[in-house]
């Protein structure tokens, strides 16, 4: 594994910043609807509401909220149907649902969890409990969404806040970026699913060097595809990606044909049928640090770009490459 020092481009930028939550209070109280609105909004909150399930439902043809707090009973439709009727439609399937309602029976709670709310409240109720519970239901679901189902990695978003928080905490910090040269050719020989277990080995590997390399924590993110993040102290970089380097190629040389292994290469077919060698994959790392006597970053997508713009300079050398940045410059 080699390292460098040179200069970078632009490539990987991370997702914008999300606006406040909207919350849909579905009630035919109008007391309670407005009481619950007004508190929402007060905590930064988006609230819509409707009067009935069935108006519910016609809303969701044009609005798309984060969390649905549903009164259970309602007019035309009540809240246990109304939630039947979120959990079979694909677009609405995911949507958080706490049941507000004045049963406080253990059995009418189960009816409701049964259906599919996520949560309930139990009338009458203070604007403390309302504001923990739509919190709590919101970033359950946030932080479900945002994990990869393949590697169980937090994804784009919570790498961005990790950035966030560590620019705000103002110490240094590195930003790495992976990806696995030739991956390409791994899903063209051998498919998808052989694929996806280099993808999960590169992960395993990620996360045993971490755990190597000892305090403080180390966060790691998978951004899609073959491409993961992590975020460590300056001094752990190295360590880091010596270990994931080790361990994730002689991973890999096993999830490759024995035949393939052992030549150190693969037969891709081209597009005329004739079959072009390609060499067992490697990793390219490029990586963005902000140090005291460094460089100092204001904005998450810049650190990513700038380790994007590094991972280029990686692939542009043999092997598996480390390419750090540590370019003096003022704040960004």
């Amino acid at each position: 594994m080699s390292t460098a020092e040179p200069r970078p481009d632009t490539d990987f930028e991370l997702e914008a910043e999300e606006g406040p939550d909207l919350i849909l209070v579905v009630d035919d109280d109008q007391d309670i609807a407005s009481f619950v609105e007004f508190n929402l909004k007060v905590q930064g909150f988006e609230v819509i509401r409707a009067r009935d399930g069935q108006e519910a439902l016609d809303m969701m043809e044009t609005h798309r909220p984060g969390l649905a707090i549903v009164d259970w009973m309602m007019p035309r439709m009540d809240g246990v149907e109304l939630i039947r009727r979120l959990r079979a439609d694909p677009l609405t399937s995911a949507l958080p649902v706490i049941m507000l309602t004045a049963k406080s029976m253990t059995v009418d709670k189960v009816v409701g969890l049964t259906a599919g709310a996520d949560d309930y409240l139990v009338k009458p109720f203070d604007n403390a409990e309302l504001l923990a519970r739509v919190t709590t239901t919101l970033r359950r679901h946030k932080d479900a969404r945002e994990v990869s189902p393949l590697t169980g990695l937090p994804g784009n978003a919570r790498v961005r806040r990790e950035i966030g928080e560590r620019m705000r905490n103002g110490g240094e910090y590195s930003v790495g970026y992976i990806d696995i040269d030739r991956f390409k050719s791994v899903n063209d020989v051998y498919g998808f699913d052989r694929g996806d277990e280099f993808i999960i080995a590169l992960a395993r590997s990620l996360q045993r060097a971490s755990a190597d390399t000892g305090k403080p924590s180390i966060f790691l993110g998978h951004i899609g595809g073959d491409d993961f993040v992590f975020i460590c102290a300056p001094e752990q970089v190295l360590p880091l990606t010596k270990r994931t380097v080790t361990d994730f190629e002689k991973a890999a040389d096993m999830l490759y044909e024995p035949k393939d292994a052992q030549r150190g290469f693969i037969e891709v077919p081209d597009r005329r049928g004739n079959k072009q060698k390609a060499a067992l994959v490697t990793l390219s790392i490029g990586v963005a640090q902000a140090t005291a006597d460094g460089r100092r970053f204001a904005d998450p997508r810049v650190v990513i770009a700038v380790a994007s713009e590094m991972k280029k300079v990686a692939k542009s050398q043999p092997g598996s490459y480390v390419a750090i940045d540590r370019r003096r410059k003022e704040i960004e």
